[in-house]
């Protein structure tokens, strides 16, 4: 009987899904850490680009 997939592919699959979690989750805690940081009116980049006025 000939399978439609072999099992090199559903093992494949399963490591491709979860290394795209891993990188998802990277992405969603960088974000995170952004949207934290501007909002407190720090630095970010370290470009020394701040709001005078969230300084104070």
């Amino acid at each position: 009987m000939i399978r439609a997939t072999h099992e090199l592919h559903d093992r494949r699959w399963g490591r491709n899904f979860g290394l795209g979690l891993i990188l998802l989750a990277f992405v969603a805690i960088v974000f995170g850490m952004t949207i934290v940081k501007v909002g407190k009116g720090e630095d970010v980049l370290g470009t020394g680009m701040v709001n005078q006025e969230a300084g104070q």
